[in-house]
């Protein structure tokens, strides 16, 4: 899992277990000791924070576990996957896209970071260079083809590469 990816989750993780040992039960005293419960706005608003906090932070810790078994050496050399860049041919829109394989907490379309679980990732995730994927989207069909692909380990070795010979690619 990439280091500010699990930063990012552990910080949030942090921030509502606090909400929920420290804030949420001042407020819920707080309410309490205004009197009837029944009508009381603050109260209920407390307790409704506190469910949607339990539950935000079962989803985290969740994810945080999804992401921990992933093990790059699981992931194919020469076909796509998570940490691929991977240049495409859109014959629908008659251009080429690059499009990097990242995790959904990353996944900014704007930037050609593309989630291995939308649409697009998962129809790219396993294909080669030469192949085309067909991926079905609200607007119809697309054609995209593989022309250029670089896997997270050819970066991890281009990386190596740079840092030992001191060049720059």
């Amino acid at each position: 899992m990439p280091d500010h990816i699990k930063k990012q989750l552990l910080k949030e993780i942090a921030a509502m277990e606090h909400e929920l040992a420290h804030e949420l039960p001042a407020e819920i005293k707080k309410a309490v000791a205004m009197g009837d419960l029944s009508e009381n706005a603050e109260y209920h608003m407390a307790k409704q924070r506190q469910e949607f906090v339990n539950a935000r932070l079962g989803q985290l810790k969740r994810r945080m576990a999804e992401l921990s078994l992933v093990n790059l050496a699981n992931i194919p050399h020469d076909k796509a996957g998570f940490g691929s860049t991977v240049v495409v041919y859109d014959s629908t829109k008659e251009e080429e896209i690059v499009y990097r394989l990242v995790t959904s907490e990353e996944s900014d379309v704007a930037k050609g970071l593309i989630s291995t679980t939308s649409p697009i990732g998962r129809g790219i995730v396993g294909k080669k260079v030469g192949d085309v994927a067909t991926i079905v989207t609200p607007n119809g069909k697309r054609e995209l083809e593989i022309l250029k692909l670089t896997t997270v380990h050819d970066e991890v070795g281009e990386d190596e590469e740079e840092a030992g010979t001191g060049t720059e690619k």
